[in-house]
């Protein structure tokens, strides 16, 4: 979806379009709703130009344990309806196994994803097992392989609905992340997280550390320990960087140890352009649902306050327009100060909310898609009433 717009007389750009249901509604009244204005956004994207008589892969997260603020039940019923209403087979699927048991006996049944609610059947993306994936060769760094998930690469189109939030390591996760972390393996995904690190892992600090094990009992991936001299060790085959560690540590003894975030955003540009060269041009439609903005990602198993007031929901065939449309969208005015564990504040820097928790630039991750081509980030909104 492009519109045309002539600035100046020798320039000519065209921008890409981003459809906008906003939360803000004029009376009382179910049809001025967000879930009744999403149903009408999916009614003006041509849903059956794309789906069709083709097999559609829904791509979503659906969170851990204790996270209650991934995409609702009602909004993933809607889009299923559409598709269907247009011809398109579709299935719901995330990464693991969809069922299995999370930390607290919790699985996504209990967060309402299942076949009976959602109406569509849960597939894992790698298969039960993670092992079904298709190689794909590269050379960035250290990472040699993008591992794309079977269930991804067999369908004919994909729609990449996304929760948008914060992330430690790329300031924010939304269609990207969606993508490169979220339509591959497990094996894959601990590859690029590696690269935020450069290999060196996560540094300890001895004299602040007072062994309360913090860390070690609440990492889900049991890729930390504590040795016989009791000396703090990661698993870099296991430890997939997400920072829960540093970020649970009451004594702040436990930090990355490098900066190296801008590698982590291009390894994760070019583990989504691999994914979407699996699908014909056209064939990949991307949802970005502004509800819930927690300031650490759903993977975490835990949900907390929202950093700022719910926006709403967006939808494009322009993943770069998607993505900056939606960041733009964030302003620090509206920070919520409560969102954030007691102690932690904003940086005084200048830059986006997310880079103000973070410290690192969430449009950097952007710059990066454009530069590898996946689309155009200058964008215009057309609100759906």
């Amino acid at each position: 979806m492009e519109t045309d717009s002539g600035i100046g007389k020798d320039t000519y750009i065209k921008k890409s379009l981003v459809k906008f249901a906003s939360v803000e509604f004029e009376r009382i009244d179910p049809d001025v709703t967000l879930p009744a204005k999403f149903d009408r956004l999916l009614k003006t994207v041509h849903l059956k130009n794309l789906v069709e008589g083709k097999i559609v892969a829904l791509k979503m997260h659906m969170g851990r344990d204790l996270g209650y603020t991934t995409i609702h039940p009602l909004f993933i019923k809607i889009l299923i309806k559409n598709i269907r209403e247009s011809g398109g087979e579709v299935f719901v699927t995330d990464v693991g196994l969809t069922n299995k048991k999370d930390f607290g006996g919790l699985t996504s049944r209990d967060r309402g994803y299942s076949e009976d609610i959602l109406g569509a059947p849960i597939y894992p993306v790698g298969g039960v097992f993670d092992k079904y994936y298709y190689s794909k060769k590269v050379d960035y760094k250290d990472l040699k392989e993008i591992q794309v998930a079977g269930h991804i690469h067999d369908a004919e189109v994909m729609i990449d609905f996304s929760h948008f939030k914060g992330h430690g390591m790329s300031s924010f996760g939304g269609a990207l992340k969606n993508l490169a972390m979220g339509c591959v393996t497990s094996k894959t995904r601990g590859d690029i997280h590696r690269l935020h690190s450069g290999g060196s892992g996560i540094a300890w600090v001895q004299e602040l550390c007072d062994h309360c094990h913090k860390c070690v009992d609440e990492c889900r991936y049991k890729a930390n320990s504590f040795n016989d001299e009791n000396k703090y060790e990661v698993s870099i085959h296991d430890c997939t960087y997400c920072q829960h560690c540093i970020e649970i540590c009451p004594n702040k003894a436990l930090s990355l140890g490098s900066k190296n975030y801008l590698d982590f955003q291009e390894g994760l540009v070019i583990a989504a352009d691999q994914v979407l060269k699996t699908f014909k041009p056209g064939n990949v439609f991307y949802i970005n649902v502004l509800l819930n903005i927690t300031f650490v990602c759903d993977c975490w198993g835990m949900s907390t306050s929202s950093v700022i007031p719910d926006i709403g929901i967006l939808a494009s065939d322009d993943i770069a327009a998607i993505e900056k449309a939606s960041l733009d969208l964030i302003k620090t005015d509206n920070f919520n100060p409560k969102s954030l564990p007691k102690g932690k504040t904003l940086r005084e820097e200048d830059g986006h909310l997310f880079e103000k928790i973070w410290g690192k630039d969430p449009y950097a991750q952007i710059d990066a898609a454009v530069k590898m081509g996946l689309g155009n980030p200058d964008y215009e909104i057309e609100e759906v009433k």
